[in-house]
């Protein structure tokens, strides 16, 4: 059987490439003659940038950048194509994963770190900038990227406001053109893994701020604040919240399209895309892949439904592994899942799970495997 593994980051646990491999080595156990491909994903978030470097055997560059809450945080771009196009993420930057659990502050983290990172990759030259969306700790709107880029936003006595969703609420001028010019002739191309509007109650901080730590009066606190960002820049002839995706990372999704003229593109398409995924998966047997959770969400722009909508192009069975499986999974069955799987096979808390997610991965695959081979033996 040809097997193509496909899988994005198990978030906070596993990178793309770890997934892929720990179900390789159970398929194998089980099938050893079997011809497998393994194809690391991404939809945007983290692990974009790693994805995509590889895939175009490109030069990954570390470089220190400040973190969400001010730490500092060694981040990654990527360049490809001799050093014509460079690929940052949101996630290496302004990261969920930067900040412990017990430590995230959502009205304080900023993305400043991704407008130091944008600064580094667009010291090469590059004609074309594309940067992945996602896995953000910040719902600042892009504020702290437009900073670190030069833009001045000050309060009511011409100071610079504080970093951080909270310092919205002070905003009372803006001068966007010094990060506008920093883009000059270069193609800003940016991979956006949801369609979430940046306002209201299925907007950015709605939706998302609470996994940043945020409660409920931070999250009404958090929505005006936005709101007040995008009156103000509408006035200067910026839209930043009237289109899907502008509430994508913490509000960076409006900016980067609405100020700085970004294309956004659904990031696993772009994604599947720059990976040549369809060539692996047209010959394919099989297609397996996997995320730590598949629920009624992953149809909407997520990796699982991106592989799945593709191999059905060509009449291939897909198979979806995770951690946690949903109970509402008709829209992706109708995309193309043939079946999905959780991998846990007992109650165990989230670092239990953690702890145990490649040994999990191995035996699932392996016992999938068997499954697979002992009914096409029967035939």
């Amino acid at each position: 059987m040809r097997i193509v593994i496909a899988p994005d980051s198990f978030k906070e646990c596993l990178a793309a490439e770890q997934v892929a491999s720990a179900i390789a080595r159970g398929w194998r156990r089980a099938a050893p003659e079997d011809q497998i491909t393994e194809v690391p994903l991404a939809d945007g978030g983290e692990g974009t940038t790693v994805a995509l470097t590889e895939a175009r055997k490109g030069e990954l560059h570390e470089v220190t950048v400040t973190g969400p809450l001010g730490q500092p945080v060694t981040a990654r771009y990527g360049l490809v194509n001799d050093g014509e196009t460079a690929i940052v993420e949101v996630a290496e930057g302004s990261g969920l994963h930067c900040v412990p659990a017990n430590e995230r502050d959502a009205l304080a983290a900023s993305s400043r770190g991704t407008g130091e990172l944008l600064l580094a990759a667009l010291a090469h030259r590059p004609k074309t900038l594309i940067m992945g969306l996602g896995g953000s700790a910040t719902t600042d709107g892009g504020a702290g990227i437009l900073q670190a880029m030069g833009a001045r936003l000050l309060d009511a006595r011409g100071q610079d406001i504080p970093a951080g969703g909270t310092g919205l609420e002070q905003l009372a001028s803006v001068d966007l053109m010094p990060a506008i010019d920093r883009l000059s002739g270069v193609r800003l191309v940016v991979a956006c893994d949801v369609n979430n509007p940046l306002l209201g109650p299925n907007g950015a901080a709605a939706v998302f701020g609470p996994q940043k730590g945020a409660n409920v009066q931070q999250v009404v606190q958090l929505d005006a604040n936005l709101g007040h960002f995008s009156a103000l820049v509408q006035q200067q002839g910026f839209d930043i919240a009237s289109f899907p995706g502008s509430g994508a990372a913490g509000g960076i999704g409006g900016m980067v399209a609405g100020i700085l003229g970004a294309q956004l593109r659904p990031g696993i398409e772009l994604v599947m895309e720059t990976v040549e995924l369809e060539s692996h998966v047209k010959g394919a047997d099989l297609v397996i892949t996997a995320e730590g959770a598949i629920d009624a969400q992953s149809a909407y722009g997520k990796t699982p439904a991106g592989v799945a909508g593709l191999a059905s192009i060509y009449g291939v069975p897909v198979v979806g592994l995770a951690g946690k499986l949903g109970a509402e999974l008709g829209e992706l069955h109708q995309l193309g899942l043939t079946a999905a799987f959780s991998i846990t096979p007992a109650p165990m808390d989230l670092q239990q799970a953690y702890q145990l997610a490649e040994a999990n991965l191995e035996q699932s695959a392996e016992q999938l495997a068997r499954l697979l081979h002992g009914l096409s033996g029967r035939r």
